[in-house]
């Protein structure tokens, strides 16, 4: 019993002379620690408040109708062009053949309007020859009329062959009237005709425009792909009625994926466009992405907010606010396609990079 007590007399100063060379291996182990983590901190900017962004397009039909056929499961990846949804068309395609008898119809309204332009040519043509013709007999008539004249003072001729003459003459008059009347009236119907082809021909324009639109429409009753990517959040069953501009469903594209992180107002100062960043996905570990600094947003994230903070009531209380920062990943496609818009993620920005 005495030696025991006498060892643990003998391991108690022992303890205590390790004891303050193990307080000051600890206070040196924390001292390299912190100086490091204060280097580190001087040369790098880092947050948490950041997630996954990419292109999610919603699908949404520009036509109202049933939904004859659907051609995708949720989450199936598809391909531009693809045909994903076909709706009921059958009266699309009526309107269609109506357009098509419309277009028929005016096209015909023009062969109409342009024999009866031929016909009003023609008229035209015979009415200047009667006009000539009418010349040619009142020249002939003014020669008689001169003729018989100079023959009258010489008392040549009766008075009663000169009055024939000159009843000739004035009728000749007349009927170069009536001609160049003719001939008028003829113009204008001409002119007339013209201008119906014209108007024939607009409303030959206006029925293919109808007819275009009519298989625009018909078009819209298949739904297409707009890009590659996966169709998600599927909101559509068949047999559903749909209207226009309903979103359906959405596709997201899985090789366009970039961060959206969020950095204390403080931490902007030595942060610039180019700069090399440190991507962490929370979803897979610790491995770090490549990235670089693509952007700052114009404002602040709370000006984007639906309700704005309005300083100006007498109640402000200065709180650091947020700018969102574009951070593009520099990654190969097997990674990005891992990645999804949403996901929670850390970046570290080397603030010693000169950037661009």
């Amino acid at each position: 019993m005495e030696e025991n007590n006498s060892a643990a007399e003998t391991a108690a100063p022992k303890k205590r002379k390790k004891a303050p060379f193990i307080l000051a291996g600890l206070l040196l182990i924390g001292g390299i620690y912190a100086t490091r983590t204060y280097i580190w901190n001087k040369h790098h900017e880092t947050t948490e408040d950041a997630q996954l962004e990419g292109n999610i397009s919603p699908v949404l039909p520009r036509i109202s109708g049933y939904v004859n056929e659907i051609r995708f499961e949720d989450n199936q990846f598809v391909h531009k062009g693809d045909t994903l949804i076909v709706l009921d068309d059958r009266d699309l395609q009526i309107k269609v053949l109506q357009a098509e008898a419309a277009l028929k119809n005016a096209e015909a309204t023009v062969e109409v309007v342009k024999s009866g332009t031929g016909t009003a040519s023609a008229t035209v043509a015979t009415a200047k020859s009667s006009v000539d013709l009418a010349n040619v007999a009142l020249s002939s008539a003014n020669t008689d009329y001169a003729r018989y004249d100079a023959l009258l003072k010489e008392h040549a001729v009766t008075q009663a062959q000169f009055d024939a003459v000159k009843t000739v003459r004035d009728g000749a008059m007349s009927q170069v009237d009536v001609a160049k009347k003719q001939y008028d009236a003829a113009v204008k119907t001409l002119d007339a005709a013209t201008e119906q082809i014209a108007v024939a021909n607009s409303v030959v324009d206006q029925r293919k425009a109808d007819l275009d639109y009519a298989k625009l429409q018909l078009s819209y009753a298949v739904i297409t792909a707009t890009m590659d990517g996966q169709v998600s959040k599927k909101n559509v069953q068949p047999g559903q009625y749909v209207s226009a501009g309903q979103a359906l469903f959405s596709i997201v594209d899985e090789t366009s994926m970039w961060v959206v992180a969020n950095f204390k107002e403080t931490q902007l100062a030595d942060m610039n466009v180019g700069q090399s960043v440190e991507v962490k996905v929370d979803a897979y570990g610790d491995d770090p992405i490549s990235g670089e600094v693509a952007s700052f947003s114009g404002a602040t994230g709370a000006r984007f907010a639906l309700l704005p903070p309005d300083n100006s009531t007498g109640n402000f209380v200065k709180v650091v606010q947020r700018v969102p920062v574009k951070i593009l990943i520099k990654a190969d496609k097997s990674v990005i396609q891992k990645l999804r818009p949403g996901m929670s993620v850390s970046v570290v920005v080397n603030i010693d990079d000169k950037g661009k």
